[in-house]
């Protein structure tokens, strides 16, 4: 008995020293069974989860050590051939087993799964992330089909270099994972293989996109920053994609696939995420059906603002359009060599056109084309342009600050930036609202990072105390050079009652007024002259919706437009002075 045991433990230490010397040399372990790559309630923030081989090997190694135990128990010798030959057995396989519970699985495949469209998209990767670059324009036709429009046309994004995409590769389950019937209705929670983002399947009001009328033929269009984006699955991708392959991924890093699984069947059993748990680990589906999508997000992300992040900003040219009533998009033509586009919709039976061009030098040429044949021409800047002419117009002013301030005078007399003598609201500052920001304190110093000399995005503001009766806030960040004067940096109104707070980088929460770039959204602050400059961000608890009289809302159009209305207010100062940190 003895020594056929022997044989037996001999040749199974061949075998697992013949599958360790495979494994090592970069291939799997032989013992080959389907993993249970993720359980549906393990939180990935902790290690790795183990797969059935692992469990098999620490299974062997204790029924093996049992046996040694009884057969040292029956002949009362430590060291016998048996024992000599299993305990080496062991050492072996519990170097298999130390190897497999090791997170060694590679890297999902995800970079070939978008590379049917890599001649218009930039692809990369690291260890951790697929980054994919994109100007998020699709190559098929857009807007056509929309019948609730805001005014809003596709315009190239800047979705590259350092603002690109980016997955990870080694997707995780969280814990608490994030419904899209709750949250996450700013930004975009996955990204098409085409390199355009998809949304939510609700707008920022909570509403259906598809059922309100706001999507095209291809179930996309175009948000409040002039960027192109799908709400519901983008299953037309699957003909260059090909059947059964994914057709865009979660941001969380799960792929979402067309109407059917592997067998040619639409899934029954779908989770409230659209998704279910498969041998090669969890997938979405796309539905029919409300969500359409992924109904949320289901692996581990990081979330700031209701949005995920970090994820790509867009690059609003213009100020935001209103909804055009019973307006319907027939047409959208383009010429992508000479950067021309014509948008045309029907309005009352009669056909209008939006023309626009990206020209050489950074400006957007629009031409808005009535029925009657009435043309309006506007022309935009981009705001990475902007801040380039900005930077080029502050060093000549560094240069010639010693020049004729007389003459500095007459140039500002011609700004319309509505600055030629500081504005007051008459709204005594409350003892029970308050305005404060997780960045900063009041009176201190500004973080180098929401100013003109870091990322040059809006810092996060938290406010509570409102008085009974708010319907509305304003919020407003102003600067006062010297006397008489004053600098308008960022103006927002009818954000709603229910809002409590801005996350950092602040979108499509209330309306966007103008500053004094002349642009709406906010512009980052690059403090001029030595020493520490003053800001203040005013937010105004409002009775009622204010009314304007001019289309171009300014902070001195809304201060005027809230007097009666204002119920509080209350003003968060902080400093900023060049050079700090």
């Amino acid at each position: 008995m003895q020594r056929t045991l022997t044989i037996i433990c001999s040749v199974l230490l061949f075998m697992i020293s013949t599958s360790q010397t495979l494994a090592h040399d970069g291939h799997a372990h032989p013992i080959n069974f389907n993993e249970l790559t993720y359980l549906p309630n393990f939180d990935a923030t902790a290690n790795p989860p183990l797969n059935a081989s692992t469990i098999f090997l620490a299974t062997l190694f204790v029924l093996i050590l049992l046996i040694v135990m009884v057969k040292v128990f029956q002949t009362n010798k430590l060291f016998n051939p048996m024992t000599i030959v299993v305990g080496l057995f062991m050492i072996c396989l519990f170097g298999c087993f130390t190897e497999e519970i090791k997170d060694t699985s590679p890297p999902s495949e995800i970079m070939k799964h978008f590379e049917p469209y890599q001649n218009s998209l930039e692809l990369r990767k690291d260890d951790t992330y697929l980054f994919v670059g994109s100007n998020g324009f699709p190559d098929h036709p857009m807007m056509v089909g929309i019948k609730a429009w805001q005014q809003q046309v596709p315009i190239p994004q800047p979705y590259k270099g350092s603002n690109a995409w980016r997955i990870t590769l080694r997707p995780k389950l969280s814990a608490k994972p994030i419904s899209g019937k709750k949250a996450l209705y700013s930004g975009a929670i996955a990204l098409a293989i085409n390199g355009v983002p998809i949304f939510n399947a609700l707008n920022n009001r909570g509403d259906d996109t598809y059922l309100a009328g706001e999507l095209d033929d291809f179930g996309g269009h175009c948000g409040k920053g002039d960027d192109y984006h799908y709400h519901i699955a983008p299953v037309h991708l699957e003909k260059l994609a090909g059947k059964g392959k994914p057709i865009a991924y979660a941001l969380d890093g799960f792929p979402i696939y067309g109407y059917t699984d592997s067998e040619g069947k639409e899934p029954a059993d779908l989770d409230e995420f659209n998704g279910r748990m498969e041998n090669d680990g969890y997938r979405y589906y796309s539905t029919k059906k409300f969500p359409y999508i992924n109904g949320g997000l289901r692996g581990i992300v990081n979330i700031r603002g209701d949005r995920v992040d970090p994820q790509p900003r867009d690059n609003p040219i213009r100020p935001p359009g209103e909804p055009l009533r019973g307006a319907k998009i027939t047409d959208f033509i383009r010429d992508d060599e000479k950067n021309t586009y014509t948008l045309k919709y029907d309005l009352q039976g009669k056909t209008n056109a939006v023309k626009y061009t990206i020209n050489k030098d950074g400006t957007y040429s629009f031409i808005y084309q009535n029925a009657n044949g009435k043309a309006t021409s506007e022309t935009y800047r981009s705001r990475n342009k902007q801040d380039d002419k900005d930077k080029e117009k502050k060093d000549k002013n560094d240069k010639d600050k010693d020049k004729d301030k007389d003459k500095d005078k007459d140039k500002k007399k011609k700004d319309d930036f509505d600055r030629k003598q500081v504005t007051k609201d008459d709204v005594p500052e409350s003892s029970t609202f308050k305005l404060s920001s997780p960045a900063f304190k009041a009176d201190g110093a500004f973080p180098k990072e929401f100013t003109g000399d870091g990322e040059g995005v809006s810092p996060p503001l938290e406010w509570k105390g409102a008085p009974e009766g708010t319907k509305f806030y304003a919020l407003t960040l102003w600067h006062i050079p010297g006397p008489g004067d004053e600098k308008s940096y960022w103006v927002i109104y009818n954000i709603p009652a229910s809002v409590n707070s801005l996350p950092k980088n602040s979108m499509n929460i209330g309306k966007d007024g103008f500053n004094d770039k002349n642009r709406t959204g906010y512009d980052p602050m690059k403090s001029k002259g030595p020493g520490a400059k003053e800001y203040n961000i005013t937010i105004y608890a409002l009775s009622a919706e204010p009314k304007f009289n001019k289309e171009k809302v300014t902070r001195a159009e809304l201060l005027s437009a809230i007097k009666g209305i204002s119920l509080a207010k209350s003003t968060l100062t902080y400093t900023y002075e060049r050079g700090t940190k």
